[in-house]
């Protein structure tokens, strides 16, 4: 069977809501990933089959279209926007997997883009008339009763597996202490410089005294403990066996993955199935993992997902996560996949990203440094 690689990935940095990237349309957020990405594997924009983005938001307009086009891509490479909320960054890597290996695609360029600051603004409109209704969480299943705010749900699942505040706001400090010393080795390889900015503007020094003061959104759920909204993107190039032997760059096959729907007031569990179906797939057990990128939207969720897995702790966000940076949702997941490819082209073994989405989803990928 054929095998698709990762040979290049990048990221802009991640920025909160209202921050450097506030004036940025999305396009113009995505195209100088690409445009690195491209540039660091030596390859031509002509030589790219698809383009598949990410966009949680409702942008609207084809977003990978455009970012295409303003990347510079030829005008036959027509963009897929996919949503699968905040699964799509890996949803959409795991789907150009599946164009190389069937043959259809060499070249791959995969990722997502979000600009929460400029999300459209959303209503609803009613057969009789009456003025439309703004709402700002979709709907994600049929039954109202079990569709909960993503922050109470999160509560929920703290409660029901006995994860205290006090373990999520360790979680929170580890992760802001881990990301600020990676910032200060490592950022320059992942991220690009867009607009002046070559960090991630959240992390910060988090202390006890700051998490205890942290407002409460549900419970146990506070500002501390919970990732921010951002705007970011992120991409990953994802070629064929082929051409990754041709460019001789540092890669990383994809050896699996999996999207798993679970139940959807608990959402923060689902990952752990996609995990398992993963590793089973790959042929591995979580021992021999050597990275593991999970999704930290809720320091809970990060916890459950470790602990569910059965992953060790010292190999689970090593350089810190979301909590620390920001979730740009859309992109969220293929920030995962970019910081694990640099994890394991630098220092080999296999990895894991996983991450939940709304729904009760949860996506899981496999890497392998070749």
């Amino acid at each position: 069977m054929s095998t698709a690689c990762i040979i290049a990935a990048r990221r802009s940095a991640t920025v909160p809501q209202g921050g450097a990237f506030a004036a940025v349309d999305i396009h113009d957020l995505a195209a100088p990933v690409v445009q690195a990405v491209l540039a660091d594997a030596g390859l031509g924009e002509d030589e790219v089959g698809e383009l598949i983005l990410s966009n949680a938001l409702g942008a609207g307009g084809n977003p990978a279209r455009r970012a295409g086009l303003a990347a510079g891509l030829p005008e036959r490479v027509s963009g897929l926007t996919i949503d699968r909320q905040c699964c799509g960054g890996l949803d959409a890597i795991l789907l150009a997997r599946a164009l190389v290996v069937s043959g259809q695609h060499d070249i791959v360029l995969a990722g997502g883009a979000e600009n929460y600051s400029r999300r459209p603004l959303r209503s609803r409109t009613f057969a009789d008339r009456r003025p439309p209704e703004p709402y700002d969480q979709a709907p994600f299943t049929p039954w109202p009763d079990r569709d909960p705010d993503m922050a109470d749900a999160a509560d929920a699942l703290g409660r029901k597996l006995g994860v205290s505040r006090r373990e999520q706001d360790d979680w929170a400090m580890d992760s802001h202490a881990k990301a600020m010393r990676w910032q200060d080795q490592s950022a320059a390889a992942e991220i690009i410089p867009l607009l002046g900015t070559t960090r991630d503007a959240f992390t910060r020094k988090l202390t006890p005294r700051l998490c205890a003061r942290a407002p409460v959104v549900s419970g146990d759920i506070t500002a501390a403990n919970m990732a921010v909204a951002a705007d970011g993107a992120a991409f990953c190039l994802v070629v064929s066996e082929r051409v990754a032997k041709r460019l001789a760059r540092p890669a990383v096959q994809i050896l699996s993955g999996a999207t798993v729907g679970g139940d959807p007031v608990l959402p923060g569990l689902a990952p752990v199935a996609a995990i398992a179906a993963s590793l089973e797939e790959a042929r591995l057990t979580a021992a021999d993992l050597t990275r593991a990128e999970i999704m930290e939207a809720f320091a809970v969720q990060a916890i459950v997902c470790q602990q569910g897995a059965g992953l060790a702790r010292e190999i689970v966000n090593t350089d810190g996560g979301a909590l620390a940076r920001g979730h740009p949702v859309g992109a969220s997941g293929a920030i995962l996949a970019v910081r694990l490819y640099h994890q394991l082209t630098t220092q080999g073994g296999a990895g894991l990203a996983a991450i939940a989405a709304a729904g009760g989803l949860g996506t899981a990928v496999v890497l392998r440094s070749v």
